[in-house]
């Protein structure tokens, strides 16, 4: 943008020499187009005082820092050097300094390896260490044991950053140019009830959809419903049978679960039923209005279910079911004929990806399309029409082979690059009974989503009146409270736990107010709020505070938690390259342990012992608790957890 201006305001003192600006009608055009350029050149003065102002306003990933400045310091150190290794971890121990760079083992490797060099690690510590440049944020560095560099930050850049935090409140780190992002999530099946099973993608997912959304990028967020298909035969002919008077009255289908295991045990055992199922397929794939009403009857019949589910998590999303890419599936067919990557196999049209031992079958023997067709479908729309950048398909790890196979076989086509586009399955383990086996109803049964979130409702209740919260909060705040920790925790629970991984469910377990629970930190975040009120400093004289008072951080736990705050963006920046959530929940639980340290060793509000009036109210010490609680939020907000002001 910066050279742009610079052409642009060259070229229009270049129109200027002309003479053109106002002089004569016969130089219209040119007059045109120095119009033009200085709407541009305003343009894009404008565009480059935002990003400037974004910017300035982003949080600092401190670590990032470091690693521009140590990744300086190794380029003038070795500088003939290709892609050194460059480590940079925050501290685990207060004696080590708060940051490490720990790149002189690997440089020294790479020196012995690539040129028969025998450096010592120490030593090209000691030459990273002279090229440091100069910077805001470092006080001293030390080099240790075999040649790490401890790094101590200064006290005045912590505590500027921190200001900026409560001035600006919490920002996203910058991350660079904008991105569209399609996130595949959630995705249940047409007239069966949402399960257990499809917790996990729907709340991965939305929390994903949050984190992009917060850093700045354009996020469509897609319930791929399974909303087509030879299934939806044998509901319609169940569908007549049962209410022929379908199309001038809404049939009261109360119990859809009901309704598809009745249609299937004919489709099973009556061969006419079965025969007319398939008839019914052909007539609503051939598009008849009477089929396609019978199919949005029975389609919306699931909708009101599942968005009733979808209302209590809080979650948003674009229905794009497979029937959206119906009509694509015969160029999709085409395109992988006319490219030469067809084969036919026993009547079936299949499509062999190099690498992956089972074809995809793009067309079955009777002319039908597959899950492989609508998926591949899928894949190019969100390439080719909706220009995603950046595609992530949160579905169970059991798909892992399908979900590779289709990218490949869309890499193979050339829909996209690899290195430009980024394609990944975001896999998730299966969600276990506290016997360690598939989560099932004591019949055996898969536990249905709606009962689930009913007894975390009714659990969460009985935990509040366990404590004898109902005897202090108003009804409105009781309700409040048991919402916010049912949902909360359920949430939590999953986003704890590395996706990759299976899960234990308890309820006894996630409502547990100690330990790495949603009810710990709502808990935490809720007394971390009322310090301030109980002092009676309102949000005014904190935001007055923020800009006039400098934070002290003399004490060790004030240090400890302000680093703490601050490692936010981070945390940020890690899981937007990895998707694993639960850093975020590591990250939370440890700044609200940090926090009760701090809070614990320094007096925030002092009062005198004997009458319990304030006798002095450290404010810098009041802004710490401010800036964890809107790091606190934040890190919620992305989770989809709602925290109260009273519990």
């Amino acid at each position: 943008q910066e050279n742009e201006i610079k052409l642009l305001s060259a070229e229009i003192e270049r129109l200027k020499n002309f003479g053109c600006l106002g002089v004569s009608p016969s130089l219209e055009g040119l007059r045109d187009e120095n119009a033009k350029l200085k709407y541009r050149l305003n343009f894009l003065k404008k565009s480059l005082q935002e990003e400037r102002s974004k910017s300035t306003k982003s949080m600092i990933n401190i670590n990032s820092c470091l690693q521009e400045i140590f990744g300086a310091a190794i380029q003038a150190a070795y500088p003939d050097l290709e892609n050194p290794p460059l480590v940079v971890t925050p501290s685990q121990q207060p004696k080590f300094g708060d940051y490490q760079c720990n790149s002189a083992m690997g440089i020294s490797q790479i020196l012995l390896k690539t040129r028969e060099q025998k450096v010592s690690p120490r030593e090209i510590a000691e030459r990273i260490v002279k090229n440091i440049p100069a910077n805001e944020c470092i006080e001293k560095v030390e080099i240790a044991g075999p040649g790490f560099i401890n790094v101590h930050l200064r006290k005045d850049f912590v505590s500027k950053q921190l200001s900026s935090l409560l001035i600006n409140g919490v920002q996203p780190p910058a991350i660079g140019k904008r991105k569209k992002v399609v996130v595949d999530f959630s995705s249940p099946n047409i007239a069966k009830e949402m399960h257990v099973g499809h917790l996990r993608s729907t709340i991965i997912g939305e929390s994903m959809c949050r984190l992009f959304e917060f850093v700045g990028y354009d996020v469509l967020r897609l319930n791929h419903l399974g909303d087509w298909g030879t299934q939806f035969g044998m509901l319609i002919a169940h569908l007549q049978d049962k209410f022929p008077d379908y199309l001038n009255v809404s049939p009261p289908i109360g119990d859809l679960q009901a309704f598809y295991k009745e249609s299937k045990q004919r489709f099973d055992t009556e061969e006419e039923f079965k025969k007319r199922a398939y008839q019914c397929v052909v007539l609503l794939q051939s598009k008849n209005p009477d089929f396609i009403k019978a199919w949005n009857l029975i389609c919306d019949v699931s909708r009101r279910e599942f968005q009733k589910i979808y209302n209590c998590l809080d979650i948003t999303i674009t229905e794009r079911g497979e029937s959206f890419y119906h009509e694509m599936m015969k160029d999709i067919v085409k395109e992988f004929e006319d490219k030469g990557f067809v084969q036919v196999d026993d009547g079936r049209k299949v499509v062999f990806v190099p690498g992956f031992p089972v074809p995809l079958t793009i067309m079955k023997s009777d002319g039908g399309y597959t899950y492989d067709t609508s998926d591949l479908a899928a894949l190019k729309h969100r390439l080719c029409e909706e220009k995603g950048d950046i595609l992530i398909y949160v579905v169970d790890s059991g798909q892992s082979v399908h979900l590779q196979t289709v990218f490949a076989a869309g890499q193979m086509i050339g829909w996209y690059d690899p290195k430009v586009t980024r394609v990944a399955h975001a896999a998730f383990g299966v969600v276990l009974g506290e016997d360690k086996k598939k989560f099932k109803t004591r019949s055996g049964d898969t536990v249905r989503l709606i009962d689930l979130l009913e007894e975390g409702l009714k659990r969460a209740m009985d935990k509040l009146k366990d404590k004898e919260r109902d005897k202090v909060l108003t009804p409105e705040e009781l309700k409040a409270a048991q919402t916010s920790v049912a949902f909360g925790c359920i949430k939590y629970a999953d986003l704890s736990h590395n996706r990759l991984n299976d899960y234990v469910f308890s309820f006894d377990k996630m409502l547990d107010d100690r330990g790495n629970t949603a009810a710990y930190l709502l808990y935490a975040f809720t007394r971390i709020r009322a310090i301030a009120r109980l002092a009676n400093i309102d949000e005014q004289m904190l935001r007055k505070a923020a800009r006039e008072e400098v934070l002290v951080l003399d004490h060790e736990k004030e240090w400890k938690l302000g680093k703490c705050i601050l490692r936010f963006p981070e945390i940020l920046q890690k899981i937007l390259e990895d998707l694993l959530l639960h850093t975020l929940c590591d990250y939370l639980y440890e700044l609200a342990t940090t926090f009760t340290e701090f809070y614990d060793s320094c007096y925030c509000v002092e009062k005198d012992r004997q009458t319990g009036q304030i006798v002095k109210v450290n404010m810098w010490r009041l802004l710490l608790c401010e800036a964890t609680a809107t790091v606190m939020a934040k890190g919620f907000d992305i989770l989809g957890i709602k925290p109260v002001q009273r519990m």
